[in-house]
């Protein structure tokens, strides 16, 4: 019986239809920017999310990195939440690469980071101290939504002390999606979008593409940061095949997000009341739980008790389901019986 994969959104397969959205792509070199998928993408997302230029990334890793460098210089800081990945799950790479040290924020129970903590952790204009120069946001958080109104409160901040203020939207459309509630997403997206200077987006996540990422913000904004890109061997030569794929996710798998959260939100009822499991109401299409009493310290036992009923699901520091594109009813069901028969046993 095929797994259920519910480690990430990141295991997608592409579809029939963008499969061969990928083999009819025309072609070109993207290293001399005559790749026409390719710049029909950058022109595409950056139209969408309402920016004047953006970049084709192999990863959102390095997206982020580029944002990172391209907005800040050696010595500088960047502040960012202990959860956001650009500071806790990519290994560094600013502070690596560019020397631009990170300020890491506790985050509030509903993901954000409290605006009085962001403006006490800028640092004065004096010689001691790291220049803070950008404040990195990130939407979807552990699946959380960051509301609209906070963004603006942030936004606002952000302008006031002179600090550039990205957004890593690796799941920026399950936010948006989240957020228009049945109505438009893509308004929803480009409303996010519009508090920031620049924005990171995935899609090879709900959008369900194999490959890529993309950096929106000014012109000269992108222009910095694909030079970033070519430091760090981010230029692809007959890119469009990835691109074509990344255009077919944005013009047909966005809407369909909304199923994804609804299978999370099926998966979260049905683990419910489970002794020893406590099982955190999911806002778009992650399930986080964390085992209690006397099931503490059995996670591994359960992940692999999961893995011999072919349901396969991630522990690193919490359970986390994640419900995606290759993921119906029927695998949910199979995966909410598999963990109940653990905690039967």
């Amino acid at each position: 019986m095929k797994p259920v994969d519910l480690r990430s959104d990141t295991v997608t397969q592409p579809t029939a239809a963008m499969r061969a959205a990928m083999m009819a792509a025309p072609l070109g070199d993207d290293v001399f920017g005559d790749d026409p998928s390719v710049n029909a993408l950058q022109e595409k997302i950056a139209g969408l999310l309402g920016f004047e230029a953006a970049l084709f990334m192999p990863t959102g890793t390095q997206s982020n990195l580029c944002a990172i460098l391209a907005h800040c210089q050696r010595g500088d800081e960047y502040i960012a939440g202990q959860q956001a990945h650009c500071y806790r799950w990519e290994g560094g790479g600013a502070a690596v690469f560019g020397s631009v040290q990170p300020q890491p924020l506790d985050h509030a129970p509903d993901g954000t980071l409290p605006l009085d903590a962001i403006e006490a952790a800028i640092k004065p204009d004096d010689p001691h101290c790291a220049r803070t120069r950008l404040l990195a946001l990130e939407n979807t958080l552990g699946g959380k939504v960051i509301a609209l109104d906070y963004l603006a409160r942030a936004a606002e901040l952000a302008k006031r002390r002179g600090l550039s203020h990205h957004l890593d939207g690796a799941r920026l459309f399950n936010a948006a999606v989240a957020i228009a509630q049945g109505g438009d997403a893509y308004a929803a997206a480009r409303r996010i979008a519009g508090h920031f200077d620049s924005v990171s987006v995935c899609f090879s996540k709900g959008l369900g593409a194999p490959v890529g990422s993309a950096l929106c913000g000014s012109k000269d904004f992108i222009a910095r940061a694909r030079r970033v890109r070519k430091m760090a061997g981010g230029t692809l030569r007959q890119a469009g095949v990835l691109a074509a794929a990344a255009s077919y996710g944005l013009d047909h798998h966005v809407e369909r997000l909304a199923q994804d959260h609804a299978l999370a939100k099926r998966l979260a009822e049905g683990l419910a009341g489970i002794e020893g499991l406590k099982v955190e109401a999911p806002q778009t299409n992650m399930v986080f739980a964390d085992l209690t009493g006397a099931a503490r310290d059995k996670s591994p036992q359960l992940l692999e008790a999961l893995k011999g009923e072919g349901v396969l699901a991630t522990g690193l520091y919490r359970l986390r389901f994640v419900t995606h594109l290759d993921v119906d009813a029927e695998g949910v069901d199979r995966a909410i019986a598999a963990i109940r028969r653990f905690f039967k046993a």
